[in-house]
């Protein structure tokens, strides 16, 4: 669940090292820099490929793809298989062969889907919905199954990151927060980020500085602390009256008759996730272990119980001073490309 930010958290500015701007173009929706040189492939809303010449100065259309029949939103290329997963806002998943176009297969999902991952080992293909789940499917060029829908988010997924070598899936959300999906130790364990204002628009994982880096609309740059050991956010409790001073809720009207007195609004505790009033649960706090870098409500109990040490941040922020749809790393030269609704592209 999303929790109601109160305080601002400290911003660093980055260098910026250039800026591209054409207003005659559609929003740039991905980029990335050419091997070796100082250049940057962008990427618009369109269904053809295009092949990049060695010396990536020339371009040259090969081939259209009727994988959709409504706009593209999210594709993965696998080099090693030379097949494209696409997914579109037909709700449909669609899987090519690179080689003559061939379409091997097709899945619908239950909502549309948004952005795409694919771990080779286990051809997994995992898709993030606009109704705020994530389809787990695993294909092998004409057939798929469906593994799993996994729910956490309240609003539509807008991006995915995979790390195969911990096996761990990063899902961005509408609803500000970002959850880390344990898939490898089939445990189901889902650990929550919270640090953006807005929709969060892109995921990167750095395997050398175990680092996450989160963009959002808000203009944010989040450089979320992967190393250490973080907690899963405890289950809302529900109740009809609170834990602590046993005073109703609005709803309890039983009890409320019989006390004779108006009931109270439910509040919950971000740490131990109990149901209490708002006199119950007066303080605020960060509990970054929790992934709360910014201060939220918790009960006076567990006000008490944090200590200094548990409120250091685990994070970085940042200012792009730019509504940012995408982000790309150059983890070579540690430097980045980012692209935005102001048609603008930084590096």
């Amino acid at each position: 669940m999303a929790a109601e930010i109160k305080t601002k958290a400290q911003q660093r500015q980055p260098v910026l090292l250039s800026r591209i701007e054409d207003d005659t173009q559609d929003v740039v929706t991905m980029a990335a820099f050419t091997p070796n040189e100082e250049g940057i492939i962008t990427v618009s809303i369109d269904k053809y490929e295009y092949e990049v010449s060695e010396d990536y100065n020339q371009i040259t259309h090969r081939r259209k793809y009727l994988a959709h029949q409504k706009q593209v939103t999210g594709c993965n290329y696998t080099h090693q298989t030379e097949v494209m997963i696409a997914c579109g806002k037909d709700k449909y998943i669609t899987w090519h062969w690179t080689k003559n176009g061939q379409r091997f297969g097709g899945y619908q999902t239950p909502s549309q889907p948004y952005c795409l991952q694919y771990d080779l080992q286990s051809h997994y293909v995992f898709a993030g919905l606009a109704s705020g789940e994530i389809t787990v499917l695993k294909i092998n060029k004409n057939e798929s199954q469906l593994i799993t829908q996994l729910k956490g988010h309240s609003g539509s997924v807008a991006c995915l990151c995979w790390d195969p070598k911990q096996e761990i899936l990063y899902s961005g959300s509408a609803d500000k927060s970002i959850i880390l999906w344990d898939i490898g130790s089939n445990k189901g364990t889902a650990i929550e980020l919270q640090g953006h204002r807005s929709k969060v628009t892109s995921l990167q994982y750095a395997q050398h500085t175990q680092q996450l880096l989160s963009t959002s609309l808000d203009g944010s740059l989040v450089i979320w602390n992967m190393e250490i050991k973080r907690k899963e956010t405890p289950i809302w409790q529900e109740s009809n009256q609170c834990i602590k001073c046993k005073q109703p809720f609005f709803w309890n009207f039983k009890q409320m008759w019989s006390d004779k007195t108006v009931g109270l609004r439910q509040h919950h505790c971000r740490k131990c996730g109990i149901a209490v009033c708002a006199s119950c649960s007066s303080k605020r706090t960060t509990i970054p272990l929790f992934g709360f870098e910014f201060e939220v409500r918790v009960c006076d109990e567990c006000h008490e119980s944090v200590t200094e040490e548990q409120r250091a941040p685990t994070a970085t922020f940042h200012d792009l001073k730019q509504s940012t749809i995408m982000l790309y790393p150059d983890w070579s030269k540690c430097r980045f490309v980012s692209t935005g609704n102001d048609r603008t592209i930084k590096v």
